[in-house]
């Protein structure tokens, strides 16, 4: 009889023992989502609200990044309407692209344009501007019918201008020029 008891004894410590190892196991298996059940769970896009298209465009040390949605006409350089600006060729030439044919007028009554631009001098600012608002013009057209237009008009409105600044080099106050030579 004692020894059923140690029997008992010992089996009852012992499952609980054997038990922990089987609870683990059962909880280190839980299933892994797979990478397509990570992507159901995220929220969906708003069908009705559509995402700011970006463009960006450079000239010397200017970079110009335009962002368009859809709005009411309104054209901002850097957080001011364009229409302040006093400049009138300075103005003229932001809007060349919008001025160009009768199709850009009106894809540039539907959208409102944001262009922030930083960097460089007022000419290559202003011309930096024109480039991005031209190729946000020519994005948003779906029919390719503008960006036509344009590449007839002037292909320096879409294509940036890869031409850079040379670096200064030593024994001279520019990149080519050197310091005159003395002998007395």
């Amino acid at each position: 009889m004692a020894e059923e008891k140690n029997a008992e004894t010992q089996q009852a410590q012992q499952t609980p023992q054997a038990a922990a190892p089987q609870q683990e196991q059962q909880a280190t298996q839980q299933p892994v989502p797979s990478p397509a059940a990570k992507k159901a769970r995220k929220p969906a896009k708003k069908a009705g609200k559509k995402l700011p298209e970006l463009t960006k465009s450079k000239r010397k040390e200017a970079v110009a990044r335009a962002s368009i949605r859809p709005g009411k006409g309104v054209i901002r350089v850097n957080g001011a309407a364009i229409n302040t600006i006093e400049s009138r060729v300075v103005r003229e030439t932001m809007l060349e692209a919008i001025t160009l044919s009768q199709t850009a007028k009106d894809i540039a009554g539907k959208i409102d344009i944001t262009v922030n631009v930083k960097g460089g001098g007022i000419s290559s600012q202003m011309q930096a501007v024109r480039n991005a608002i031209a190729k946000a013009l020519s994005n948003y057209d779906e029919t390719g019918i503008l960006r036509k237009e344009i590449m007839k008009y002037d292909r320096a409105l879409l294509v940036d201008d890869p031409r850079r600044v040379e670096t200064k080099k030593f024994e001279g106050t520019k990149a080519r020029a050197r310091f005159q030579t003395s002998y007395r």
